[in-house]
């Protein structure tokens, strides 16, 4: 029997070829509010995103009460890049910190809408079957017309 060794071939070892680079970035997603404080794109990506809070009227200001539940909130940051990698923008979320709420006290359901991983790939099938082109949108912010029925002290 001819082998590949007995013939002098030799096929590297790809999985024991192993190196890393470390590339130390400037464009890192801070992860608490003071750290992103100090740099000026993102202070101004939570400017846009409490502006558009209060532009679209997600909330009213009251005066706390000690009898309610008040429900944290957290910054989240993350950067958003093109397709080449380069940056398209900073983006800055305020988020309430749903595990503070107690069920039956402060919620009697949860929805969430998301979209189901088959309802994609119907919508993929369509696209290609009828020759349809598909394009990709991007929107800043989106407020869906859910009405709450609770109050949430945040």
């Amino acid at each position: 029997m001819t082998t590949q060794a007995k013939n002098h071939i030799h096929k590297p070892i790809t999985k024991l070829n192993l190196h890393t680079q470390l590339s130390k970035s400037t464009n890192i997603e801070p992860i608490t509010m003071t750290k992103a404080l100090t740099d000026p794109k993102w202070r101004q990506a939570m400017s846009d995103e409490c502006d558009a809070l209060v532009r679209n009227g997600t909330w009213e200001l009251v005066p706390p009460d000690s009898s309610q539940n008040i429900v944290g909130c957290k910054w989240i940051f993350w950067i958003k890049r093109n397709s080449d990698g380069f940056i398209d923008r900073f983006k800055a979320r305020l988020v309430a910190k749903g595990f503070h709420q107690r069920p039956g006290v402060d919620y009697l359901d949860t929805f969430n809408p998301i979209v189901k991983p088959t309802t994609v790939c119907v919508v993929l099938s369509l696209d290609v079957s009828q020759g349809w082109s598909l394009c990709q949108l991007d929107a800043n912010n989106i407020f869906l017309q859910g009405h709450l029925f609770e109050n949430v002290f945040m």
